[in-house]
């Protein structure tokens, strides 16, 4: 595979640092089912694919993540 080519930049306003993922702690959902895999850096919350660990993490603020939580549990985010 191509090794890519694409710098990623910070988005503009983005106030959360730049965290050192390398020796996270990362869990899968308590089934073991999921796409996604959580750690808790630094105060913040990282989610990554579990099937691309190499891809770019999403980092969340305590409330973004409550607020994500809270929305997936309610099912705003049901695509089907």
């Amino acid at each position: 595979m191509a090794e890519s080519t694409i710098q990623q930049q910070p988005l503009m306003g983005w106030d959360k640092p730049e965290l050192d993922l390398s020796s996270a702690e990362w869990h899968s959902s308590s089934r073991g089912l999921g796409d996604v895999q959580i750690a808790f850096v630094e105060g913040f919350i990282a989610m990554r694919n579990s099937d691309r660990p190499e891809s770019p993490s999403l980092i969340f603020t305590p409330a973004e993540w409550g607020a994500f939580v809270s929305g997936a549990r309610e099912g705003e985010f049901d695509l089907t």
